[in-house]
């Protein structure tokens, strides 16, 4: 107990310097703030202050204003941990970081395999803010790509093997530093298990060789996270990655009316979808539907819906009777949906151009795959012109959101966290100015985004990794680092030849693409 009260008393101390440290850095910030990560300079504003009613509703609605401190917001971040650190019990001397795994209490919903599907989970006391994330990881439609499936990728396929526990990245991060808005928010991983992009709804059973249950998986998952608090929450934030984002597109609109059913209208439900929105487009070349990185998605999607038994949402299947299979393309199930979503989606995706049978390692790229990969470009800006929030970086990679480096990522000079801050904040005004609790339902309702917090965020730039922010790109053979010239050049890029059709000289379109111009 004497151990115990030392530590209490050094706690103390700690806090108080932390509270000194913070209010200095806070009331010290300046009116025009300047952030340099990674060599790169981004000025911008202080924004104002929250009303009062809104910093009095909870512990996440801390006081301090993040983008007032990003002069040095590194410092401002370890002192934050500190702070929550010295202010944590003295049983737990240090945060918890890991989500520990809890299999379902309701063994009848289960993996492919017949195994108990799960979540992991670490919990913010106090925090009403709740992240619940999707795995992704493909699929399988038929028994012999399932059969293939589990001998080389059991665990997406089985809870049977599955770690007690796991440590989050990116925005699912408990570290400041890596996750400046959402690391104090209760985080839920919910492994992907069913092969079936998050939509089935069938047990296995003696006829059947797998179960497909995604769609009840987050059913059940929702349904025990609200005997932990999730009842409570201010915000549930739905968000997954490939597989998972889709999974995002098709689930969102249930889970909102899951909470509503069960009397919580006041949670705010949103989704994030990350790298899963596909194209349905036409493959570069042809090949028989053999295996799930060869098929055409259009055609891999209408063979699954019908193994799966997949669930779609009511309002696009009502908009696509008979082709339910439309509504795995985010294009055309956003527009039947009433949560609101931020679309996260690489200009120039890595599973996309797989399944087109474009493949980018080995031997430089023909003109005229050169040609469909500019047209893949323009085919998915034209699909997110129409919405609202969105991040759509100009490079060739494959999800975003749990990568370490997510906060470099910037487009026009906005980084994603930045971004997905900005629509908080435009959600929480939109649902002031229309007097609700809830955003279900409102996402139909713009509002003007809310000065220097940009919103709709897409590159420009017509070539894979124009953007000088994009992740580092390795070369196949060496595994050594390649410059944006490099890796065009490999790729077959004519440099004389464009710059001959853009008529200028071809240095400077050299300088132009080495700046990401």
């Amino acid at each position: 107990m004497r151990s115990c009260g030392r530590f209490r008393s050094s706690t103390g101390l700690s806090a108080v310097r932390s509270c000194l440290l913070l209010l200095i850095i806070h009331m010290s910030a300046p009116v025009e703030a300047r952030r340099v990560r990674g060599g790169r300079a981004q000025t911008r504003r202080v924004q104002q202050q929250q009303p009062e009613q809104q910093r009095m509703e909870g512990p996440e609605s801390f006081p301090l204003d993040f983008t007032a401190v990003e002069s040095n917001m590194d410092n401002f971040m370890v002192q934050v941990k500190n702070l929550a650190q010295s202010l944590y019990p003295c049983s737990a001397q240090k945060l918890q970081q890991d989500m520990k795994l809890h299999l379902l209490k309701n063994v009848s919903v289960t993996c492919n395999d017949g195994s108990p599907a799960g979540y992991y989970i670490k919990e913010s006391k106090g925090s009403r803010r709740w992240l619940l994330f999707l795995e992704g990881g493909w699929y399988c439609f038929s028994k012999q790509t399932c059969n293939s499936r589990y001998e080389t990728m059991r665990s997406l396929m089985s809870s049977t093997k599955w770690p007690q526990s796991r440590r989050g990245t990116g925005i699912l991060s408990a570290e400041p530093e890596e996750n400046p808005h959402w690391w104090n928010a209760n985080m839920v991983f919910i492994p992907y298990c069913s092969s079936d992009v998050w939509s089935g709804a069938t047990p296995k059973t003696g006829q059947s060789d797998y179960a497909f249950m995604g769609s009840l998986i987050i059913k059940e998952v929702v349904a025990e996270l609200l005997t932990k608090g999730l009842d409570k929450a201010k915000v549930l934030l739905l968000a997954g990655s490939s597989a998972g984002g889709t999974g995002v597109l098709l689930n969102v609109d249930q889970v909102a009316e899951q909470m509503h059913s069960a009397g919580h209208r006041g949670v705010q439900v949103r989704g994030l979808a990350d790298s899963g929105w596909f194209l349905d487009n036409k493959q570069y070349k042809f090949t028989d539907c053999l295996d799930t990185i060869s098929c055409a998605p259009t055609e891999a999607i209408k063979r699954g819906i019908r193994y799966w038994a997949g669930l779609v949402p009511e309002t696009c299947r009502q908009a696509h009777v008979g082709e339910e299979w439309n509504c795995f393309f985010g294009y055309k199930v956003y527009p039947t949906l009433k949560s609101p979503v931020f679309v996260v989606q690489w200009v120039f995706d890595e599973a996309q151009l797989t399944v087109d049978n474009i493949h980018l390692t080995g031997q430089p790229v023909h003109e005229a795959q050169w040609r469909y990969i500019e047209n893949l470009g323009q085919e998915l800006r034209s699909t997110l012109r129409d919405i609202p929030a969105m991040f759509a970086p100009a490079c060739l990679s494959h999800e975003l959101i749990t990568r370490t480096y997510w906060m470099d990522i910037q487009v026009k000079g906005t980084s994603l966290p930045r971004a997905l801050h900005c629509w908080d904040r435009s959600l929480q005004s939109n649902l002031h100015l229309n007097g609700s609790h809830s955003n279900h339902g409102l996402k139909k309702n713009r509002t003007p985004p809310l000065r220097g917090c940009p919103l709709h965020l897409i590159d420009s730039c017509p070539w894979p990794h124009c953007n000088p922010t994009c992740p580092t790109i390795r070369d196949q053979l060496t595994g050594q680092e390649m410059s944006v010239v490099q890796f065009l050049k490999h790729m077959g890029f004519d440099v004389q030849k464009m710059a001959q059709q853009q008529g200028m000289d071809p240095k400077r379109l050299l300088g132009m693409l080495s700046n990401g111009s």
